[in-house]
């Protein structure tokens, strides 16, 4: 129960207090200081590489004893789960009205825009795929869950577009959002050792040319194995 009444007696006191209260809905002080944790581990991972990122860097960044960060964080684990969570809500949650509005395309075009201002975000996801690849690492599965999350938005959104007229009835959502995916993500791999590159025109290019092929019948291939 939020909120409990009791009735007033005639002879009750009247309480007085110099105490403001608290927002009904306002982030407590323990949450505030969760957050203000992750915030400067996103520093830190923006400033350092993955397996450098530490207790130590996290608690100078937020100006806070390292055993007060344990305290919130008793693993690791948890802190850079917690990072993951909040940046990429960060990064991806203003951007989703663009699937309504404009599409899947749009919306991921509009990440590639908002990763190239802002690459550290990208840097940390590729560095937890080792991760997420490690059997039986326990981040693993949490990790797993944030990529199916993001394959899920997409392939909702491209079932969409195919329904909206956006995207051709030949194109399997399914298949799309796997082809969608690696499209994006390969570019930003690439992005990241290729400086000269510019990712946004390579974006443009290969989903043009994607697109043109999604407005054809599929016809699987007959490989002569002699020939590869």
């Amino acid at each position: 129960m939020i909120h409990e009444t009791h009735p007033e007696s005639s002879d009750a006191p009247t309480a007085t207090t110099t105490t403001p209260a608290t927002p009904f809905g306002a982030p407590s002080a323990a949450v505030e200081r969760r957050i203000a944790i992750v915030e400067a581990a996103m520093r830190v991972f923006s400033e350092h590489a993955f397996h450098e990122a530490s207790f130590e860097l996290v608690a100078r960044a937020v100006d806070l004893p390292v055993k007060t960060v344990r305290d919130e964080f008793t693993h690791w684990n948890g802190l850079v789960l917690a990072t993951v969570d909040l940046w990429v809500g960060r990064r991806t949650r203003p951007l989703l009205p663009l699937v309504e509005t404009h599409g899947t395309i749009a919306l991921l075009r509009a990440i590639v825009v908002a990763n190239a201002a802002e690459p550290a975000l990208m840097r940390l996801l590729s560095a937890t795929v080792n991760v997420a690849a490690t059997p039986g690492h326990p981040l693993a599965p949490l990790l797993h869950d944030q990529w199916q999350q993001f394959y899920r938005l997409i392939h909702t959104s491209l079932v969409r577009d195919v329904d909206l007229g956006r995207e051709p009835e030949t194109m399997q959502p399914a298949r799309g959002a796997e082809q969608l995916i690696a499209l994006y993500e390969g570019l930003q791999l690439q992005s990241m050792v290729r400086r000269d590159m510019d990712v946004l025109d390579s974006f443009d290019r290969a989903i043009t040319r994607l697109r043109a092929g999604w407005g054809s019948v599929y016809v699987p291939p007959a490989w002569d194995l002699e020939l590869v």
